[in-house]
């Protein structure tokens, strides 16, 4: 199984940004995770929050179809009840399997002027073909209280949009979460100008592969990778796989 971070530009085209990630989707391997940044679609939209979320009802139906065999990962802005939502949506064969809206928004990005925060139990671990997931969503994982929500996970997700001022600790906090989790993070930030780049899958026990010239970070997953570490270094994570 390959892991899949897709660090790309999104520009103020939504169409345009969805048909280069269906590209990037489809040049991915059968029984990949992919995962896309926050909001790939269309950033922070804030003047176009109607139309973002029009355009996101299309985008679903579009992501689904190329969900065949492949577990794809990524936000979108939603409309429910009037308010509008920064949600993840986890794809896999042709159904939505997951979904969870962003919890903890930033403050000194806006977010809590145009978003309505996302249930603090929908933070949790899912089960796909066997793998423990989970997600948290940029600014989320800041906060040590909801890494105790993704404990015992297998994989953490963090689609993210995490500036460039703050690049050093998008990469520091990443990397501290796959080694006290003992688990596989794919670490998925925006290649925009503004933007931190650092996209990374980093292993169990604190391996990191990145490269911010490229659009698309990937490595195998190897669920011996967490075994191994959990038994040497015993935190009270056996997994049972």
């Amino acid at each position: 199984m390959k892991l899949i971070a897709l660090q790309i530009k999104t520009s103020n085209n939504f169409q345009e940004n969805l048909d280069n990630l269906k590209e990037l989707i489809n040049s991915c391997e059968e029984n990949s995770l992919i995962l896309a940044p926050e909001l790939a679609l269309s950033g922070f939209s804030y003047d176009r929050m109607d139309e973002a979320s029009s355009f996101s009802i299309k985008a679903i139906e579009e992501i689904k179809e190329l969900s065949t065999n492949k577990i794809i990962a990524l936000t979108l802005i939603i409309k429910k009840d009037e308010n509008f939502y920064n949600t993840l949506n986890i794809f896999h064969n042709q159904k939505i399997i997951h979904t969870q809206s962003k919890f903890k928004l930033f403050p000194l990005g806006d977010e809590l002027t145009h978003f309505k925060s996302g249930n603090l139990e929908d933070i949790k671990i899912i089960n796909i073909n066997g793998l423990k997931i989970a997600t948290l969503i940029c600014f989320e994982l800041r906060f040590p209280k909801l890494w105790e929500k993704v404990k015992g996970a297998d994989i953490i997700l963090n689609p993210a949009m995490w500036g460039i001022k703050r690049k050093d600790h998008y990469e520091s906090i990443s990397k501290a979460l796959a080694l006290v989790n003992q688990c596989f993070v794919i670490a998925c930030n925006s290649a925009d100008d503004n933007m931190a780049k650092g996209s990374a899958i980093i292993s169990p026990f604190g391996n990191v592969i990145k490269d911010d010239n490229k659009n698309k970070i990937e490595t195998t997953f190897d669920i011996e990778e967490i075994k191994k570490v959990r038994r040497y270094i015993d935190i009270g994570l056996n997994t049972t796989l």
